[in-house]
């Protein structure tokens, strides 16, 4: 019958332990599961590794999932889509995420609210891309627009002035270049940020006198 022959501290992982069965090592665990399945050197493994195994591998999803986030932040079904796509098990990665939002690591609405500030800010994107955007990782629909309602309430966010300083600064970078390939340019630029048509043509039109009152001055 499997052995438990060592319960040794991890090199690797702060808070987790290297364990060895019949002098091999085996898998890597937390002190909930030794603790929980009563693990213990000279221990049998009573019905085999399956139990541990399966343990071991909950263990193993949730520790991917926490260092996913601690590399950025994440929403939580663009979380579960990425760790799917590394082939973690749905199953095993459904009660991860469902650890992480009881613990507080995975909430969406300060995902969105985190998120639509960074975009917002210098009009890197609209109101409405920023909602696409969110939508995309999977943020619900009412989850983004409270987060981004609030980010332009407490932040001011005058989006047609955004976007007429988002242009500015654009213009700026393309003095080089013809007038009508300017106009084409900033325009695609304004809608790739996800202005409308209207907000499009008042930037490009402050951009036009801007131009034209440099021309008076010279």
């Amino acid at each position: 019958m499997p052995t438990i022959t060592a319960i040794e501290p991890s090199r690797r992982r702060e808070g987790r332990f290297e364990l060895l069965v019949d002098g091999k090592a085996h898998s890597t665990v937390s002190i909930d599961i030794i603790e929980r399945l009563g693990l213990r050197v000279g221990a049998e493994l009573h019905g085999g590794t399956e139990a541990l195994e399966r343990e071991t591998t909950l263990l193993a999803t949730y520790d991917r999932a926490m260092r996913m986030l601690a590399f950025r932040a994440r929403a939580a079904t663009e979380l579960r889509r990425a760790l799917i796509r590394k082939g973690e098990v749905p199953e095993f990665v459904d009660a991860a995420i469902d650890r992480l939002t009881r613990a507080g690591f995975l909430d969406d609405g300060a995902f969105a609210r985190q998120f639509a500030s960074a975009r917002a800010a210098g009009g890197r994107a609209s109101r409405r891309r920023i909602q696409q955007e969110l939508s995309r990782r999977g943020v619900a629909r009412d989850t983004a627009d409270d987060a981004i309602a609030e980010v332009y309430a407490e932040d001011a966010v005058d989006e047609a002035m955004v976007a007429v300083e988002a242009a500015r600064r654009k213009s700026r970078s393309m003095q080089a270049l013809d007038p009508a390939v300017r106009t084409r340019r900033l325009y695609a630029f304004l809608a790739r940020r996800g202005y409308g048509a209207d907000e499009i043509r008042q930037a490009m039109a402050a951009v036009a006198g801007d131009a034209a009152k440099l021309d008076a001055a010279d």
